[in-house]
């Protein structure tokens, strides 16, 4: 629980749907942050708070979004240290600049992935292809991966050895399909997160944001009651729950709402930067200055 003299010391941040406003009618966002939620995020670092990147995107599609933010400054005293940054839905976890993985966890994905495509045998298969891209049983929809795809000849080519990270997706589907999917095959031994759209990714048992934020807050020395986590999908569930203020997006379904402890603007009305001033912006200054008076 969160007081009036309450203010963050660490800020996770989801990207697509948080960060960058969804592309109407994709399976994509811009990628662009609006001046508003780039102001709001330096004010945060301007007092002192770590901004930390959690998405399930791969490590090379977050450390752009790192660069846009300008997260990291080395001619900035308090911007020198590289930044942490939580990426595959927490199975990866790295520093950056430059890019190395400190942490990492993987499964054996095969099982699972075969018991989806028992169901849905059209759906594309994803594994990334670290620094690259990914390798993948067909080309997924134009703008949803990002970075460079290799098609392989096999599925089980793809999970031969342990991964971070599985996406499945079946355009021909809906996201109801899928959530039915997963409840009724149970996928022991495998944690999952649930996408806007017929979007499956598989991960390591009990990996999530969540667990990939706890353990950059331990390297830190921060506790998961001084965290402001912000996001807007089924994969955002455990970090809201865990942090000590979670936060969903305006656009978000009623399932992330009731898991965050409140709701924000939407991306298109930059909801991310509304929260970030209301412990950042000017009038929080001056009230946490009239507090500490």
């Amino acid at each position: 629980m969160t007081g009036p003299d309450w203010r963050p010391r660490l800020i996770a941040l989801d990207i697509d749907g948080t960060l960058l406003r969804w592309i109407a009618g994709a399976g994509a966002s811009q990628e662009e942050v609006t001046p508003a939620v780039h102001a709001a995020v330096q004010r945060a670092l301007d007092s002192g708070a770590h901004i930390v990147l959690a998405s399930g995107r791969a490590p090379h599609n977050m450390t752009v979004v790192a660069d846009m933010l300008g997260l990291h400054d080395p001619g900035h005293p308090d911007r020198a240290e590289r930044l942490w940054i939580v990426a595959a839905n927490g199975a990866v976890v790295l520093r950056y600049p430059p890019m190395e993985v400190v942490y990492e966890e993987t499964f054996d994905a095969g099982p699972a992935v075969h018991a989806v495509l028992e169901a849905h045998p059209t759906a594309l298969v994803a594994v990334e292809e670290r620094g690259l891209g990914y390798r993948v049983t067909a080309p997924f929809p134009e703008g949803e991966l990002g970075g460079t795809e290799t098609v392989v000849d096999s599925v089980d080519e793809l999970v031969a050895h342990p991964v971070s990270r599985v996406i499945i997706r079946d355009p021909a589907a809906a996201v109801e399909d899928f959530i039915a999917l997963v409840d009724q095959l149970g996928l022991q031994g495998t944690d999952y997160a649930i996408g806007w759209t017929a979007w499956l990714d598989l991960a390591p048992v009990g990996v999530s944001k969540a667990s990939g934020l706890k353990y950059v807050a331990d390297q830190l020395g921060v506790d998961a009651a001084d965290v402001l986590a912000i996001g807007d999908g089924r994969n955002d569930l455990e970090m809201l729950a865990w942090a000590g203020r979670g936060v969903a997006m305006g656009q978000a379904v009623e399932e992330v709402k009731e898991a965050a402890d409140a709701a924000t603007a939407t991306a298109d009305e930059d909801g991310a930067a509304v929260e970030i001033d209301r412990w950042f912006g000017e009038a929080a200054v001056r009230r946490s200055g009239e507090m500490g008076a």
